[in-house]
């Protein structure tokens, strides 16, 4: 019996060893992108499906081809943005580290990038006037901790699924082709994904303030009172991925619901925009600033800074990632003036129910 199953066991390491995992390895390094056939037509040699031209080189390639009228890129009409955008492929040649390198690498930057502004504002004392808690500047000392620990998430937390994303969209037919979908549908897209994770977000933000959740989770989040832009991640890794469901989530959902029911399809550069347009809401919500020129003086049901620095400074209300409505209707708004009006509220529920 004890041979059975050691025979088994090595059977099993086996397969692994020698099948299973090269089997990955040789998907993951394979040569080959699915959009060479943008450059076929202009009589390029592709040696073992390699193209030797720097990305710079493929970007001129295309937009040579696109002054050729018998070319598929002129057929096609690709603008710069995509022509840029299928260099990428062309250039990297492996769909699967293209897709988790133009993710990582557009987290990172467009992430610090975001942040880098508000730590220059911080430096100088003349934006003190819109800063929300101008009593509470973060020092150097505390951006720098935040900075690092935020990086560490960065790589040991989010670095692993973004590398894996690829062949999910694959399965979901997230395209990375080009041309990209029109401009409203794109638009219709992010609506709703900007709708579902606000809703997402607002009700495990919630549940995070809860006992056991907020003194073993969301605390590490609460450590600054008066928030900053680097701050926007700083989370333990539970939260990082609970609320990162919502982000990453509702995009695969839709992805699939496109695959079982006459929607539009998902793009891949869709998706880019999504993650941009959330990274930035995030940052600029912990930014700590409230300016005349704000995005929630324009649009009064846009949360912002001043929405999130409220939750920070009271701990509790304003649960909310994007929008206002959700606080607003079941009655979580913070700060002193909502306070007071929810004490006139439950004051007058009390009275009614005593006439």
């Amino acid at each position: 019996m004890k041979e059975i199953e050691y025979s088994n066991a090595y059977t099993t390491s086996s397969y692994l060893r020698t099948i299973f995992i090269p089997s990955i390895m040789d998907s993951l390094f394979e040569k080959v992108s699915s959009l060479h056939y943008l450059l076929e037509d202009n009589g390029n040699q592709f040696i073992n499906n390699t193209y030797s031209g720097s990305y710079f080189e493929i970007f001129h390639q295309l937009q040579t081809l696109k002054a050729e009228p018998s070319s598929i890129v002129s057929n096609l009409q690709l603008n710069t943005l995509e022509q840029l955008w299928a260099s990428w492929y062309i250039y990297i040649n492996n769909d699967i580290l293209g897709t988790g390198l133009l993710f990582f690498l557009t987290h990172e930057i467009m992430y610090f990038g975001r942040c880098l502004p508000w730590f220059i504002i911080d430096q100088i004392p003349y934006f003190n006037r819109w800063k929300i808690q101008p009593t509470k500047i973060p020092t150097n000392k505390e951006q720098w901790e935040c900075f690092k620990s935020v990086l560490k998430s960065h790589l040991l937390v989010e670095a692993l699924p973004i590398w894996l994303f690829h062949p999910l969209c694959a399965k979901l037919n997230i395209s990375i082709t080009v041309p990209f979908p029109s401009f409203s549908i794109m638009l219709m897209q992010l609506g709703i994904f900007f709708f579902f994770e606000d809703m997402w977000h607002y009700w495990f933000h919630r549940l995070f303030h809860f006992g056991w959740f907020y003194k073993n989770i969301h605390k590490i989040h609460h450590k600054y009172a008066a928030p900053f832009g680097f701050a926007a991640e700083y989370a333990h890794p539970a939260e990082v991925m609970a609320l990162g469901i919502g982000t990453v989530g509702f995009p695969i959902l839709y992805a699939y619901l496109a695959t079982k029911h006459d929607i539009p399809s998902l793009h891949l550069f869709t998706l880019t925009c999504w993650i941009v347009l959330r990274l930035f809401q995030a940052v600029d919500s912990h930014s700590g600033y409230d300016f005349p020129w704000s995005l929630n003086k324009i649009l009064p049901f846009w949360a912002g800074a001043e929405h999130h620095d409220d939750h920070h400074h009271y701990f509790i209300g304003n649960y909310a990632s994007s929008f206002r409505w959700f606080d607003y209707c079941l009655n979580t708004e913070s700060g002193t003036l909502f306070k007071q009006r929810r004490e006139i509220n439950m004051k007058a529920k009390a009275e009614r129910k005593l006439q």
